[in-house]
């Protein structure tokens, strides 16, 4: 496993004292730090960084264009014209190491014309190319190139004629590679390449800490280690082929072990079908690219989590670990207590402050508001998620094993919200971010309910907490206007709301699921939601592809800034699950259609993020220049949304499933096949009219109402 690259962060507690609401009087200042998606630097725990002079950022290279074949720890970034020219992040990694940054083809002197290339599966890309050979075949090319290349490093290259005399064809790769980390390719120091040797049938380079080769098959007919060449010489006759393979290893390593090839896969193989073109593709994708990025913990083979994206994080970032593994839910519980069991041996233990916190790194969150402390969304997730994988069919024993671990996160809840009434950033002088109540509402929530089914005590005080946090949310961070109102994004320690609107609004829809199909209470009243639900919807919300990140007509509002203003598509899922499950289905089907359609243009495999401009007739969304794609979240995000249309909501422990779907039916009529409640197949249909069907379920499990 090899980590993302991020800053240390602050974590040492806060507490700010709740005081009276002022008018807004100008954004916060963010305190001194880097985008999440430029520092070299691996995460630690949530500590105070040294204040230094922020150096500049470095241009991240592009990945809006790349193919990204992802089988981890392997990865293969190639651009559309299938060579491997060393440019940017192009070549084939193992665990963070660029192992090969140049792969280039000549076929009779010339370069292939590439004329198709396709992602076959989310660990492969196939390109077709082609080229004229016979000086005298005329306008039409008479040799076909196909080249296929996967995440693991290996590349089989196919030639094809259709000449009608036979051909003699001198064929020559060109290799090289800087064995370079992610990191340092990231902040633009990768490098020189390194000097080749000749090593059997092929090549191999050098550091002082790794040895990689290049090997072929049929061994070439000359090796020239000085400029990195293996020629062949292939003779065809008229509609024949002939083909070579080109094998990558890290000397040492052994072959790689993805682990979604050498385990069952945790996920469930679910089928979609629907009136919408696109939505069986959609769930197809997900569940691929969520294969895909699936890790080990090294320590621990057994235990699976998610990966959170590629190219640039593709380690464990524990809270989108959670975020995905919670989303994923309708594909099998093993996820989740692999990501619980995973994050539970990270969790402090010692005494002190941060006593039960899980460790996150800092992330970016806008322009009006300092970077924040994902430990804190980890820590307030982990009883969220157990409480909700044990509503889905998580056995009794893995909950009791992961409990103690649950009852730390809110122990440190409690102990960080002390007798104040919001939960503060555990950074000194940070603000009351609204997001963080409805992580810390609906874990207070839902772990009370979790620690009274599983007979343990203090769900009294959560309650008591949440109870209490309600009451002042609904009386402190409601701004009201004209029209109705909005929350506040956040309070300053002044007291001071910070009113600008963003798409982290959100999270207060989503409450989380109780027994007998229940939703939880959330911060908001009825009224309230609605007013949020209107404004989530609105033009300067809603790119017609989904929900910005920060409304159009907000200060600091850039449609490429992946906190002021990009879609981002966890956010749009979550709003458009939380929305239908609160009966707001018409503003739930606007952002829901929106995505579908973004998902299209994307060939199903959704970024984590991309740009916020309107949508208009013949447009198309555009892609972020440094999203990750695959992303762990986006692609589970897909099965929320899916999901949320059917409206599953199951009690295992109760033994019923209840089905509240979206009556509104704004993809037309959809079935899900192949989810897991109960541990056992589940199948439920959506008609036309809005009304559900379970076509098959666990034995004894009975439908709610």
């Amino acid at each position: 496993m090899y980590q993302q690259t991020r800053p240390a962060e602050p974590s040492a507690p806060s507490r700010t004292p709740p005081g009276a609401p002022a008018p807004a009087k100008g954004p916060l200042r963010p305190a001194p730090g880097r985008d999440e998606r430029r520092s070299p630097t691996p995460h630690r725990s949530c500590r105070p960084a040294p204040r230094t002079a922020p150096a500049p950022p470095a241009e991240l290279p592009s990945t809006h264009d790349a193919l990204i074949c992802v089988a981890l720890p392997a990865l293969t970034v190639s651009t559309e014209q299938g060579q491997l020219t060393g440019r940017g992040l192009e070549g084939v990694y193992r665990a963070g190491r660029r192992l090969l940054s140049r792969c280039r083809l000549r076929v009779a002197g010339r370069e292939p014309l590439v004329v198709q290339a396709r992602m076959t599966a989310p660990d492969r890309v196939r390109f077709v190319g082609t080229l004229r050979a016979s000086p005298d075949a005329g306008p039409d090319p008479d040799v076909v190139v196909e080249r296929t290349r996967d995440a693991e490093g290996t590349e089989r290259i196919v030639l094809r004629s259709a000449s009608p005399r036979p051909l003699r064809l001198p064929v020559e790769v060109a290799l090289g590679t800087d064995l370079a980390e992610l990191g340092r390719i990231a902040a633009g120091r990768a490098g020189g390449e390194r000097p080749a040797s000749v090593r059997g049938p092929g090549l191999c380079w050098s550091a002082p800490d790794i040895s990689v080769s290049v090997t072929a098959q049929p061994p070439p007919a000359d090796v020239l280690a000085s400029a990195g060449l293996l020629r062949w010489q292939f003779d065809l006759s008229p509609g024949g082929t002939a083909s070579l393979e080109l094998r990558v290893r890290q000397d040492g390593a052994g072959p790689v072990r993805s682990a979604a090839r050498t385990v069952t896969s945790p996920l469930a193989g679910a089928v979609a079908t629907a009136d919408t073109p696109g939505v069986p593709d959609l769930l197809r994708t997900a569940i691929e690219d969520l294969r895909a990025l699936l890790l080990r913990d090294p320590r621990h083979p057994a235990d699976l989590h998610l990966a959170a994206g590629a190219p640039w994080r593709c380690g464990l970032a524990p809270a989108e670990a959670l975020a995905a593994a919670r989303m994923a839910l309708p594909l099998g519980t093993r996820l989740a207590a692999g990501t619980l069991r995973t994050l539970a041996r990270t969790q402090h233990t010692g005494p002190g402050p941060r006593f039960g916190m899980i460790p996150g790194p800092r992330r970016d969150a806008g322009p009006h508001l300092p970077p924040c402390c994902t430990g804190v969304e980890a820590t307030l997730l982990f009883p969220v998620v157990l409480a909700e994988a044990r509503r889905w069919g998580l056995p009794a024993h893995e909950t009791e094993e992961l409990l103690p671990a649950a009852e730390r996160c809110l122990t440190w809840l409690r102990a960080t919200a002390g007798d104040d009434t919001y939960l503060c950033d555990p950074l000194p002088g940070r603000p009351v971010r609204c997001e963080t109540q409805a992580h810390a509402h609906r874990a207070a929530v839902l772990g009370a309910d979790l620690l009274d089914a599983c007979g343990r005590p203090g769900a009294d005080a959560l309650r008591q907490w949440a109870d209490a946090l309600r009451t002042a949310f609904r009386r402190e961070f409601w701004a009201p206007d004209p029209s109705g109102g909005r929350p506040a994004a956040g309070r300053a320690p002044d007291g001071r709301l910070l009113l600008h609107l963003d798409a982290a609004a959100a999270h207060l829809l989503d409450t989380g699921l109780l027994g007998e199909g229940r939703q939880a209470p959330g911060l908001l009243d009825e009224a309230r939601t609605g007013h949020l639900a209107r404004l989530l919807d609105s033009p300067a919300m809603n790119s017609g592809w989904g929900l910005r990140g920060l409304a159009a007509d907000e200060t600091g509002y850039n449609p490429f800034g992946h906190r002021a203003g990009a879609v981002r598509v966890t956010e749009t899922a979550v709003a458009v699950a939380g929305l239908a499950a609160a009966g707001h289905e018409k503003q739930a089907g606007s952002l829901l259609r929106g995505l579908v359609a973004a998902a299209e243009a994307f060939g199903h495999r959704l970024p984590e993020m991309f740009s916020g401009e309107q949508r208009t007739e013949g447009s198309a969304p555009v892609h972020h220049p440094a999203a990750c794609r695959p992303s762990a979240t986006a692609a589970a995000a897909s099965v929320l949304l899916l999901t949320a249309l059917v409206g599953i909501r199951p009690d295992v422990p109760g033994g019923t499933v209840t089905l509240r779907p979206v009556r509104s039916a704004p993809l037309g009529e959809i079935g899900l096949t192949g989810l897991r409640v109960a541990g056992a197949p589940f199948s439920a249909r959506v008609s036309r009219l809005g009304l559900a069907l379970v076509e098959e379920a666990a034995e004894g499990l009975q439908l709610g109402v």
